[in-house]
């Protein structure tokens, strides 16, 4: 019993009519056997002849064939290897054999198994050109979805290989930056997300369903319905929440979101916001995932370790969603103190901030900011600190400050920089304080705290507004860490000159503010202290530093006037690093700026010493 076709070849090696004539394909068996029988050799004839008239525009022998009752159980084995022809012709939708491939296309998902489908189609999703890959997820993610239906409950691990092979190439695509490029959607990004919350929606109301179920049902009925079940429902659910996870990682955390005032209709926001839904149908609570740092999360089946399940960056990525962009924020209890949410987001924010990407670090200081705006001035206690977070969100805000190449970046760093150190309490900023001056190890950054004790130390002498950390015997600890010369005499004034300058400038309000009757910072008592490690070794410092700069300015001078051709002896180094050679009059002009930068704190360092005279003899 047989049914008998043949694929031709004509005398130039052209195939031409297909399955006519006497290539025998086996009858289906009367007991289905657990693998098709044919041979290797069927399957590369079947194969060969079909994606060749396919490819030659003989889709239409194809489809009759493809039809045609009596082969069905070939088609059932084999159709699936004609995937690849027929998806380049619906790719190119311009061809004239469009419509029979495209009922070819449609009769395969019908017919062949669905474990083979699976594999052709996500072969045919890898693409590397941005457009082919656009187009590709737009036509096939539709398929791939029904194929999955088809298999029943052993989708969840095919799914996640599905979802997993999407995103990759999703990764590939250009990113939306500006308006333009997201409204234009010009690699089609936008609309492949939008494929992609398509695709998993029926999967996702699935889990939902039988969760709902599971709810209605009594913990008897639970033990009835058995295990097994309910390991296919955990893995389904575990499929789908690998997916969000990813996504908010990529590209959720690398986009960044328009307002609604912005852009009205924004794909990219949408795509959030479904991600969002997403997990609240699966599950998963957005409160506890955000809250997740500080909450002993239960025990929960499956494959994944915690860490594995929760990565820190799709979390903070959610954090940033929920409080910068308010998706989702009427799912959130109004019981959590702004503080409670600032001890959990600050976890968030610490894995921001440690990346290099600009994005990261750009939603990292954004979400900082909206966690600390929402908390009363002076309300943080000093035993925060003792919280590993705390301490080192601050470095890593330094190092944006300081080192990020983007100015924008950089302003915002220092803008949240100061409106953390305004939430601590008095107790809280002087230990702050203590802290950074022992390990910023940055010129800028200690002048700027030192310029900030002072701020301190002034709201403190106000009337009414005494306090024991910023003024008397709690406060000369600080202040010997401030009026001290790194390394003595031999201390680069250059390179440390914002911190001298902030601690002349500190020096000198404390000799006019306090008066030598009332000492209430203790200046006057440890003045002779202050001279003898502060102000003398300064003085020596200016003087060695000028001496040596006016002569490299004398040197530097002759050799221009001699037009010497030998390399100048001045090297200028930043951080350590040498930069490199300067021309005769970049040397100059650097050494007249910094003998300028000597009187100036000289000029200082005078006016001090005077001010300190005139309030001993008075």
């Amino acid at each position: 019993m047989s049914a008998v076709y043949k694929c031709s070849v004509s005398e130039d090696g052209n195939r031409g009519e297909i399955f006519s004539g006497s290539w025998e394909v086996p009858q289906q068996p009367e007991q289905a056997l657990p693998d098709d029988s044919y041979t290797t050799e069927d399957h590369n004839i079947f194969t060969v002849a079909g994606q060749t008239c396919i490819e030659e525009g003989n889709s239409a022998q194809v489809l009759s064939i493809v039809l045609d009752e009596k082969n069905q159980e070939i088609v059932r084995c084999m159709g699936w290897n004609l995937l690849p022809p027929l998806i380049q012709v619906l790719l190119k939708k311009e061809d004239k054999n469009l419509p029979q491939c495209l009922t070819i296309f449609n009769h395969l998902l019908e017919t062949c198994r669905p474990k083979e489908l699976l594999i052709g189609l996500l072969e045919q999703l890898e693409q590397d050109d941005p457009d082919t890959i656009a187009e590709s997820l737009h036509l096939l993610l539709k398929p791939l979805q029904k194929v999955l239906v088809r298999l029943g409950g052993r989708k969840a691990s095919s799914l996640g290989m599905a979802l997993s092979s999407v995103l990759d190439q999703v990764a590939k695509l250009p990113l939306p930056h500006t308006k333009e490029q997201e409204e234009d959607d010009v690699f089609s990004f936008c609309r492949c997300c939008t494929d992609m919350i398509d695709f998993v929606r029926p999967f996702v109301q699935e889990v939902r369903h039988n969760l709902l179920n599971n709810e209605m049902q009594s913990e008897t009925a639970n033990r009835t319905v058995g295990r097994q079940g309910k390991d296919k429902e955990d893995e389904l659910r575990t499929e789908l929440l690998k997916f969000c996870m990813k996504s908010l990682s990529h590209p959720l955390l690398e986009v960044h979101l328009k307002d609604p005032d912005t852009l009205a209709l924004s794909p990219l926001r949408t795509f959030a916001t479904e991600i969002l839904n997403i997990l609240g149908s699966i599950g998963e609570s957005l409160s506890s995932l955000v809250h997740q740092p500080l909450l002993k999360r239960k025990q929960v089946p499956g494959f994944l370790e915690e860490e594995v399940r929760y990565p820190k960056e799709s979390l903070a990525s959610l954090a940033h969603l929920v409080f910068v962009h308010h998706l989702a924020a009427d799912t959130f209890p109004t019981v959590f103190s702004p503080v409670f949410s600032l001890r959990c987001n600050i976890e968030h924010v610490s894995v921001l901030l440690s990346r290099t990407e600009e994005s990261k670090l750009q939603k990292g200081l954004e979400l900082y900011e909206k966690s600390l705006v929402r908390v009363e001035d002076g309300s943080l206690r000093a035993d925060l600190l003792e919280i590993k977070t705390f301490l080192t969100v601050p470095q890593n805000l330094i190092k944006v400050m300081t080192i990020c190449p983007k100015h924008e970046l950089r302003t915002k760093g220092l803008k949240v920089f100061q409106l953390s150190i305004d939430k601590f309490n008095t107790e809280a900023k002087y230990r702050f304080f203590q802290y950074m001056l022992k390990t910023s190890n940055h010129s800028g950054v200690e002048g700027y705290i030192i310029k900030n004790i002072k701020n301190q130390i002034d709201i403190a002498l106000q009337p009414g507004n005494s306090n024991v950390w910023f003024e008397g015997i709690q406060l000369m600890p600080l202040l010997r860490k401030v009026l001290i010369l790194p390394d003595g005499p031999e201390t680069d004034l250059l390179q440390y000159l914002d911190r001298v300058m902030e601690s002349l400038n500190l020096l000198r309000y404390l000799v006019i503010r306090d008066k030598v009757t009332e000492n209430q910072t203790g200046i006057w008592t440890e003045l002779y202290k202050v001279e003898d490690m502060f102000m003398k070794p300064l003085r020596v410092g200016v003087n060695m530093s000028r001496a040596h700069y006016e002569r490299e300015l004398q040197n530097t001078m002759e050799a221009k006037k001699s037009k010497a051709k030998e390399e100048s002896v001045l090297s200028v180094s930043v951080g350590g690093e040498e930069l490199p050679s300067m021309t005769p009059e970049s040397q100059i002009q650097a050494l007249h700026s910094a003998l300028h930068t000597f009187d100036m704190i000289e000029s200082v360092l005078a006016r001090i010493e005077e001010l300190i005279e005139v309030k001993d003899n008075l």
